[in-house]
C-alpha cells in the first residue's frame, strides 16, 4: 500500500511510523502520537498497542481525532478495542478499520476479520467518517444508521447484499461507497439522502433502480457501472446537480430520454453496454463516451451482456490445434484457444475485420524477461499483428498453475511494448483449486506471460514530497521530502525476506542476522535533488538498545556489478530501538547485516544466491514396456516421493539422483554415452544431446527414445548412463561413465549421472535386427494403414482432457471400467486418460482395424482436430514404411511384405 502525504503533513506522518517501536517482548517504547492522529494499520498488534495506550495515556487519547487500525486481528481482540473507543477516545472525527494490509500467496488483497461493530460506537458523537472498506461484512451494523454526524460512509469490498432503509435517516451522509459488494436492489429510502453528494455503487448485482433516486438533488457525481442493469428509471433526469454518471459494463439497451437536459453534466459513461439509439442530444454531444454499443444495429431476438460468457448473440470461436488464426469484425467476439487461452474482443474494439494470428512458445531464456526473484507461472503467448491498436482493451486470460505457498508475492502479465517489458493490472480468477485464470486488459499485442513476483508498491512523487511504505513489511519505508524532484517521477519498491537459518548455515555464524533485502526503482533522473530518507527494520533480534554498531553493516549494489559493496562508513545510520534510517540521492538494492566477519561484500553475494536457488532432484525412468522410452525430468525436491509413486506403476529406474541447486531459467542439459543414439526428430535435440530450461513451475520433463549401435546379440548393454549437466549444451560430452562421475567431484558443470539400462533382444526380434529395422514394442495398428507407438498414444492422451470419457465410450469402454479409473486415478486428469487410452491400446494389439476405430471414436466426441493428427502421424510412418522397403530392395510382391517374418516399417514419427 502506498501512503501519500503532502507538505506540512509529512514529518507527521514520518513520525507517526514510529508508534512501531513498543518491542513485543517485554518493554513497550510508548508510540509517538502524531499530533491527533493515531495510524495503527501497518503495523502487527495494532488492537493491543491500542489498548496499552488507553491503560498509559487516556489523557493524550482524548486528543486524538483521526484512527487508523487494521482488521487483521483476533475477532474477539478487535471487538473487545473497539468497545473501549467510545471512553478513551471520544473525540474522534475520522475511523478507518480497514482490511486488505494482507495478501494472500497469489498476492490478492485479504479481507479483514470484521463482521460486525459494538452497539457502543454510536456514542461516537463527533464521528464524520467511517470507513470499514475490505471486511467481511453481510449487513450492515445497526450502529452505524444512529451516528446522526455521519458525512462519509465507506463500505467497498464487503458481502453486502441490501441496504437497510434506515440508511435514508442519515441527514449529513455526502459520500456513499459500497463498491464490490453483492447488492442486489436498492433501498427506496436512499432517495431520501438529501445531502448526498457522490454515490459509488459499481461492482455489484443491481439489475433495477428505484424510481426514488431522483430526489437525491444534491448529487454530483453517480458511478452503477459493472452491474447487470438492464433500464434506468425516468426519474434519473430529475439529478439537475448531477455532473458525472458512469454507466459502463451493464445491459441498457436505452436510456432517459431526459438525461440529455441535465445542465450540469459534463461526462456520461456509457460504454460497453447494448444501446442501439439514443437521443439525437447525447448522440452528438462531446461529453459522452458511447464505445462497445451495438448503435443503429437490428435488435437481435436475445437479450445480451457486455461479460463474454453472458453475450448469446456474439460470435463465440472455439479453435483447435489445427487452427492459428481467427478473424475479428467490429462486431467483436469471444475466443478460447487450443491452448486454454480466452479472448474477448468487445463491439467497436476494431473499425475494420482484422485476422488475429497467436503461438504458444516454449519459454525459452531469452524470450522470457524475470527479475532476481521471479517465478515464470505460463508458458509464453504470442498475439500478432504486433503492436495493432484497439480502439477498446481486449481481455484477455491465461491459464497457470498456482505457485507454492510464498508470504509477499502477486501473480502478474507481463508483457512486451517497443523495447521494454512491463506488467500489466491482473485479477485472478478461480476457476479450480489448482486452476487459476489471471486476467488483465491487453493494449496491444504482443507476447504474454504470467510471473510471480515480490509485492510491488508504487506511488508519484510530487514536488510536495511523499511518504511511500511497503504492504507487506510494515517497517519499511521510504520518506521524500518536499523540493526532492521539480516534476512528478514514478517510484516502487520490492521486499524480500531471507530466513535467519539460511544465513547462519552459510556464515557458520548463530548470530549472524539481516533485514529484508530492499529493492527501489524511479522512472525519470538518475538522482533526486534532497536526500531520501529510507527506513529499513533491524536484522532479526536485534535491537537499536543492544548492538554493537561495529558489526552492522549497510550494503549497496547497483546492476550489473558483480559484488555488493558495504556503504556503512559512507552513509549516517540513525538507529531507534527497531529501525535504522538513512539518506540517499539514487535508487538501488539496500540491505542491512549484523555479523563478525569483515569482508562482508562477497558473503553477501552468496546469500543472495541462495535466496534465489531452488533445491531441485533429477530423475532417469524407462517404460516398463518399452524400455527404449527414457522420460528425463528435474522437479522440486518436495515433489519428489509424490511424483515417484504416480509414475513407477508404468516405469522403473535407479533412484534420483542428489539434490543439486539450480536457478529460475537456468539452461541444463541431458546426454548419453557413447553408442547410445537418440531420437533426432526433435527441435530440442542436437547431436543426441536434449535441453532443457528449468523453471520452478512448470513441468521440466521430456521423453524420448534411445536405442544402441553397439552389438547387442552376445548381452545385454548395462549401465550406460545418463549425463545431466548446466549451461548450454557443450559441443563435446564424456565418452565414459567413470570419466563423468570423476568430472562431477572436480566440475560444477556436471550435476548428476544416472544409469539407463538396454535390454537383452528376445529372439522374436532377430530378424528385425538383421534387416536393419526397428519398431517399439508397443504398436498400434498394421503396416499397410500405420502404426501408432506409445509416444503418440502419449501425445493424444495429452490432447483429449475432460473429453476422455467420451472418447473412452465410443472406444468400447464400458461405464463401470470408466467409474474406476476415475476412482483410482481421482485429482489427476492425466492419468485417468493415459490409463484408459493405454488400457484399451494393449487390449487392442495385434487386432486389425484398431486405429481405425480409434479415430471413429475421437470424431464422434467431436475431435476431429485430434484425429486429423493421429491421420497425419499415420500417413508419415506408411511413408517411412515404404521408403523402407525401398532401402532394402524389396520388390512390391516380395513375400517379405507386411504379413511376413522378414521386414518391419521402421518406427513411426513421433507426434
Amino acid at each position: 500500500m502506498a501512503v501519500a502525504v503532502e507538505g506540512p503533513e509529512l514529518e507527521a506522518a514520518a513520525a507517526a511510523g514510529d508508534a512501531s517501536e513498543d518491542a513485543d517482548a517485554g518493554s513497550r517504547a510508548q508510540p509517538f502520537l502524531g499530533g491527533n492522529r493515531l495510524s495503527l494499520d501497518l503495523y502487527p498488534g495494532g488492537c493491543q498497542r491500542l489498548l496499552h495506550l488507553c491503560v498509559q495515556q487516556p489523557l493524550q487519547l482524548l486528543q486524538v481525532e483521526f484512527l487508523r487500525l487494521s482488521t487483521h486481528e483476533d475477532p474477539q481482540l478487535l471487538e473487545a478495542t473497539l468497545a473501549q473507543l467510545p471512553q478513551s477516545l471520544s473525540c474522534l472525527r475520522s475511523l478507518v478499520l480497514k482490511g486488505g494490509q494482507r495478501r494472500d500467496t497469489l498476492g490478492a488483497c485479504l479481507r479483514g476479520a470484521l463482521t460486525t461493530l459494538p452497539a457502543g460506537l454510536s456514542g461516537l458523537a463527533h464521528l464524520a467518517h467511517l470507513d470499514l472498506s475490505f471486511n467481511s461484512l453481510v449487513t450492515l451494523p445497526a450502529c452505524v444508521l444512529q451516528m446522526r454526524g455521519l458525512g462519509a460512509l465507506l463500505l467497498s469490498h464487503n458481502c453486502l447484499s441490501e441496504l437497510p432503509e434506515a440508511l435514508g435517516a442519515l441527514p449529513a451522509l455526502t459520500f456513499l461507497a459500497v463498491t464490490h459488494n453483492r447488492l442486489q436492489t436498492l433501498p427506496p429510502a436512499l432517495g431520501a439522502l438529501s445531502t448526498l453528494q457522490r454515490l459509488d455503487l459499481s461492482q455489484n448485482l443491481l439489475d433495477t433502480l428505484p424510481p426514488e433516486i431522483g430526489g437525491l438533488g444534491s448529487l454530483l457525481e453517480l458511478n452503477l457501472a459493472s452491474n447487470r442493469l438492464q433500464s434506468l428509471p425516468a426519474s434519473l433526469a430529475g439529478l439537475r446537480s448531477l455532473r458525472l454518471l458512469v454507466l459502463h459494463s451493464n445491459l441498457l439497451a436505452s436510456v432517459p430520454a431526459g438525461l440529455a437536459h441535465l445542465p450540469l453534466l459534463t461526462r456520461l459513461d456509457l460504454r460497453d453496454n447494448q444501446l442501439r439509439d439514443l437521443p439525437p442530444e447525447l448522440l452528438d454531444a462531446p461529453f459522452v463516451r458511447l464505445q462497445g454499443n451495438p448503435l443503429g444495429e437490428a435488435s437481435p431476438d436475445v437479450p445480451s451482456s457486455p461479460v463474454a460468457a453472458l453475450i448469446p448473440e456474439m460470435p463465440r470461436l472455439f479453435l483447435t490445434s489445427d487452427l492459428d488464426s481467427f478473424p475479428v469484425t467490429p462486431r467483436g467476439c469471444s475466443v478460447t484457444l487450443a491452448c486454454g487461452v480466452r479472448l474477448q474482443f468487445p463491439a467497436g474494439a476494431t473499425a475494420t475485420p482484422i485476422t488475429i494470428r497467436y503461438r504458444l512458445l516454449l519459454p525459452e531464456p531469452g524470450l522470457v524477461p524475470l527479475g532476481p526473484h521471479d517465478a515464470l507461472l505460463s508458458h509464453v503467448l504470442e498475439l500478432q499483428p504486433h503492436g495493432v491498436a484497439f480502439q477498446q482493451d481486449v481481455g484477455l486470460w491465461l491459464l497457470f498453475t498456482p505457485p507454492r505457498a510464498r508470504r509477499c508475492r502477486e501473480v502478474v502479465v507481463r508483457t512486451r511494448n517497443d523495447n521494454s517489458w512491463g506488467d500489466l493490472e491482473t485479477h485472478l480468477e478461480e476457476e479450480a483449486p489448482q486452476r487459476l485464470w489471471a486476467h488483465c486488459q491487453a493494449p496491444h499485442f504482443s507476447w504474454f506471460l504470467v510471473v510471480s513476483r515480490p509485492v510491488s508498491n508504487a506511488c508519484l512523487v510530487p514536488p510536495e514530497g511523499t511518504l511511500l511504505c511497503s504492504s507487506g513489511h510494515p517497517g519499511v519505508k521510504v520518506i521524500f521530502p518536499p523540493g526532492a524532484t521539480e516534476e512528478p517521477r514514478r517510484v516502487s519498491m520490492q521486499v524480500v525476506r531471507m530466513a535467519g537459518r539460511e544465513l547462519q548455515a552459510l556464515l557458520g555464524e548463530p548470530e549472524a542476522a539481516v533485514s529484508p533485502l530492499l529493492c527501489l526503482s524511479q522512472s525519470g533522473p538518475p538522482s533526486f535533488l534532497r536526500p531520501v530518507t529510507v527506513q529499513l527494520p533491524l536484522p532479526s533480534g536485534i535491537t537499536g538498545l543492544s548492538l554493537d554498531r561495529s558489526r552492522l553493516h549497510l550494503l549497496y549494489w547497483a546492476p550489473p556489478a558483480v559484488t555488493w559493496d558495504d556503504i556503512t562508513a559512507q552513509v549516517v545510520l540513525e538507529l531507534t530501538h527497531l529501525y535504522a534510517r538513512f539518506q540517499v540521492t539514487h535508487f538501488s538494492w539496500y540491505w542491512l547485516w549484523y555479523t563478525t566477519k569483515n569482508c562482508v561484500g562477497g558473503l553477501a553475494r552468496k546469500a543472495w544466491e541462495r535466496l534465489r536457488l531452488h533445491r531441485v532432484n533429477l530423475i532417469a525412468l524407462q517404460r516398463r514396456r518399452d524400455p527404449e522410452q527414457v522420460l528425463l525430468q528435474c522437479l522440486p525436491r518436495n515433489k519428489v516421493d509424490a511424483t515417484l509413486r504416480r509414475l513407477l506403476e508404468r516405469y522403473r529406474g535407479p533412484e534420483p539422483s542428489d539434490t543439486v541447486e539450480m536457478f529460475e531459467g537456468e539452461e541444463f542439459f541431458a546426454a548419453f554415452e557413447r553408442g547410445i543414439d537418440v531420437d533426432a526428430d526433435r527441435p530440442d535435440c542436437v547431436e543426441g544431446r536434449i535441453c532443457f530450461v528449468f523453471y520452478s513451475h512448470l513441468k521440466n520433463v521430456k521423453e524420448v527414445y534411445v536405442t544402441t549401435t553397439l552389438d547387442r546379440e552376445a548381452q545385454a548393454v548395462r549401465g550406460p548412463p545418463g549425463h545431466l549437466g548446466r549451461g548450454p549444451m557443450p559441443v563435446q560430452v564424456p565418452e565414459e561413465a567413470e570419466a563423468a562421475r570423476q568430472r562431477k567431484g572436480a566440475d560444477a558443470l556436471w550435476m548428476a549421472t544416472l544409469p539407463i539400462k538396454l535390454p537383452r533382444l528376445r529372439s522374436s526380434e532377430e530378424p528385425r535386427r538383421r534387416a536393419g529395422l526397428s519398431l517399439a514394442p508397443l504398436n498400434l495398428g498394421d503396416a499397410e494403414t500405420g502404426f501408432l507407438t506409445q509416444s503418440n498414444l502419449l501425445s493424444v492422451a495429452g490432447r483429449l482432457g475432460p473429453d476422455w470419457p467420451t472418447v473412452a465410450l465410443h472406444l468400447g469402454v464400458s461405464y463401470r471400467e470408466l467409474q474406476r479409473i476415475r476412482h483410482e486415478f481421482r485429482d489427476d486428469l492425466d492419468g485417468q486418460i493415459r490409463h484408459m487410452l493405454f488400457s484399451w491400446a494393449e487390449r487392442q494389439a495385434g487386432q486389425p482395424g484398431a486405429v481405425g476405430l480409434l479415430v471413429q471414436a475421437l470424431e464422434q466426441s467431436d475431435r476431429q482436430d485430434v484425429a486429423e493428427e493421429v491421420r497425419a502421424v499415420l500417413e508419415l510412418g506408411c511413408r517411412k514404411y515404404q521408403d523402407g522397403i525401398r532401402r532394402t530392395g524389396l520388390a512390391p510382391k516380395d513375400p517379405a511384405l507386411p504379413g511376413s517374418s522378414a521386414p518391419q516399417p521402421p518406427e513411426p514419427a513421433q507426434a
